[in-house]
């Protein structure tokens, strides 16, 4: 039979085999940016077009050729997110956010949308991580936001990455150098292409960024924006790294990082790495003061990073750093017979509120098909229990590793006899698991 329609170019399934990989990499995601002090955050996946034309910039190839913005029903434009933290400052602004005290300290684990060619680490949906802080103009907090971002790196065993920063300036030193590259683009402005004519007058910088090989050989002779900025912003930038330098974190400094969107100011920094291609930016951030105000917020100095998550995976395979395989089932219990497979049920569910893994048949095999299947999952232990079984109000645990077999109780010290059993096997934590069949007070070992 022919499928109706296959999955939309540029998205992936992730399939119940592989999504461990993503939930390892979440949970030490979640886990480093709570020891940061930073909460999570959630926010819808579409918002009013005008967020992300004001705050990516509509110079930007973001909005002016990725974006996945439509009409409403009611006449209103929206757009699928392309990044994260427009909706995350959009939210902080709407529900006052900043009135439970600076900084704000929030995370995301989102799904992203651009619509560019699919390769390699890039596709139309991707998920992202990113940290966001507000109210924090310190150097200080952009030498913790890098720090917490490389703590993911280390947390997963990633090494060989580079850690690349630069300054862009601010409001005050930044229209000195814009007129400065004004000046030099327009000298080539022949053989520029021609998106970025349209950029020469509104954005200089964005040519910087541009993926046209002619563009790109053209800006390596552009002014470079160290050589431009002010006082302040120099002093800010050589605290971070003074920062950093204190917590020996090792960084190169590259003055033609700009990163992809309008609202970044000061600090940009992306940890790149070799071992994936071109697509080789596995994360990438730094500090955006103008973004608040520029939604319709006071001046609140601002700064994060996002982390794709496709390409951090991209990033394991290719270090040989394999994640660990989810936990197999502790116990299979068939039943054999009607009143064998209630008792079967019971035992089965008593072993899961215990916070441990209990299968059953659910699909009606035969006693040697469940076998195999025990076999298949990986199963610890199996019991099959049958008329005989309950009239002796016993059966016989089998260890599946070694084949060995222990009689055990059928009625309520069976709980502690098989988890008796289980730490001697696994060498376990000792706990108490209490009354069969809801040992509610235990946990997995």
């Amino acid at each position: 039979m022919k499928l109706i329609t296959n999955g939309i170019k540029g998205t992936e399934d992730i399939l119940p085999a592989d999504s461990y990989r993503w939930q390892f990499v979440e949970d030490i995601m979640r886990t480093q940016a709570q020891s940061y002090g930073f909460r999570e955050m959630r926010t819808p996946v579409f918002e009013h077009t005008e967020l992300f034309n004001r705050s990516v910039g509509d110079t930007t190839d973001v909005v002016q050729k990725e974006m996945y913005t439509f009409t409403t029903k009611g006449g209103e434009s929206v757009t699928l997110r392309p990044e994260g933290t427009a909706g995350a400052a959009r939210a902080m602004l709407e529900h006052g956010v900043y009135n439970e005290g600076y900084p704000i300290k929030a995370y995301y684990l989102t799904s992203c949308y651009r619509y560019e060619k699919p390769q390699k680490g890039r596709q139309r949906e991707f998920h992202q991580f990113g940290m966001e802080v507000y109210g924090a103009p310190s150097f200080f907090a952009d030498a913790e936001i890098i720090c917490a971002a490389k703590s993911v790196f280390d947390r997963l065993g990633v090494e060989n990455l580079s850690l690349e920063l630069n300054s862009i300036g601010c409001k005050s030193c930044r229209p000195i150098y814009h007129n400065a590259l004004k000046e030099y683009f327009a000298s080539h402005k022949a053989s520029l292409c021609e998106t970025c004519l349209s950029r020469l007058d509104k954005n200089p910088m964005r040519i910087l960024d541009c993926k046209s090989p002619v563009c790109s050989e053209i800006a390596k002779g552009a002014p470079k924006v160290l050589d431009y900025i002010c006082d302040d912003c120099r002093q800010h930038f050589d605290g971070v790294k003074s920062c950093l330098d204190s917590a020996e974190v090792s960084y190169t400094v590259n003055p033609t990082i700009v990163r992809g969107l309008d609202y970044y100011t000061r600090t940009v920094f992306e940890f790149v790495s070799s071992n994936i291609g071109a697509q080789g930016t596995v994360c990438g951030g730094g500090r955006y003061d103008g973004l608040i105000e520029e939604l319709g917020g006071q001046p609140t100095p601002s700064l994060g990073f996002g982390m794709g998550i496709e390409r951090l995976l991209l990033l394991l395979d290719s270090c040989g750093i394999e994640i660990p395989k989810p936990p197999a089932c502790d116990l299979y219990v068939v039943g054999m017979g009607e009143q064998a497979k209630l008792k079967a049920f019971n035992i089965i569910e008593g072993i899961r509120n215990a916070s441990l893994i209990a299968e059953g048949d659910i699909v009606g095999r035969s006693l040697k098909a469940q076998m195999k299947y025990a076999d298949k999952i990986g199963a610890k232990f199996s019991m099959v229990i049958g008329d005989n079984e309950l009239a002796l109000n016993k059966a016989k645990l089998k260890n599946m590793a070694d084949g060995s077999e222990t009689e055990v109780p059928l009625d309520d010290s069976f709980f502690n006899a098989f988890f008796s059993i289980y730490v001697d096997t696994n060498n376990a934590g000792i706990m108490d698991w209490g009354s069969a069949p809801n040992p509610a007070r235990a946990s997995r070992p």
